[in-house]
């Protein structure tokens, strides 16, 4: 093996290295940030993916390049690991959209319910659950007279019509909400699977880079 071919499977396993960790390492924590709706995250995920999702094609090229020059470009391992890193190229593209989808869902749900970030309700019921429970029932000496009745039917009326638009706006806002939740849901478990399967991929590649078959 001559220099410039021990040059070029140097650069081979630069990228690896550089590009492909990385790129596994953004695809696989984005579902766990999706779920935290953390978006400036998420924003950094999606950016990390697409650039070393380009720069893994760095692999693909020395790694083409060394093969033409060692003349192992008709060997059927090579054939395998070169169809393998195509499919992991295309599941990558996937990923990306898929990430742009679910930032558009995150945000569009923070945008719905801004002061209700993620995991807070669900903290938050069992908290007031233990409260109500741990509160002494009232007795008959804690309970006051309720103050004689009064004519209160028009404020009565108009208060019940601005209930019914508040709830009606209410109902609206946590359906939006839920609605882009489900989306954002859905994608996480996109791209968990597809992350998963560009991993198992990686893994079968290096498998065959090193056994040779």
């Amino acid at each position: 093996m001559s220099f410039t071919d021990r040059l070029l499977l140097w650069f081979h396993i630069g990228f690896v290295i550089f590009a492909i960790g990385p790129v596994t390492i953004a695809t696989m924590s984005t579902p766990r940030y999706i779920r935290a709706r953390n978006v400036d995250v998420l924003r950094y995920l999606s950016r990390t993916t697409r650039i070393f999702g380009a720069a893994s094609l760095g692999v693909l090229l020395f790694g083409v390049i060394a093969g033409q020059s060692l003349h192992d470009m008709t060997k059927t391992w090579v054939t395998a690991s070169l169809t393998l890193f195509v499919v992991a190229l295309v599941l990558l593209m996937l990923i990306m959209r898929d990430q742009h989808k679910a930032i558009t869902a995150v945000e569009a749900s923070l945008a719905a319910a801004p002061g209700i970030p993620a995991g807070e309700a669900a903290a938050l019921a069992p908290a007031a659950s233990s409260a109500r429970a741990g509160r002494p029932e009232p007795t008959a000496a804690d309970v006051e007279p309720a103050p004689a009745e009064e004519p209160v039917t028009a404020n009565v009326a108009a208060g019940g019509g601005a209930t019914g638009s508040g709830a009606t706006g209410g109902g609206a806002t946590g359906a939006a909400t839920a609605a882009q939740v489900l989306v954002a849901t859905v994608e996480r478990g996109r791209i968990a699977s597809l992350a998963g399967v560009v991993s198992l991929i990686w893994l079968v590649i290096l498998v065959l880079m090193v056994w040779r078959p």
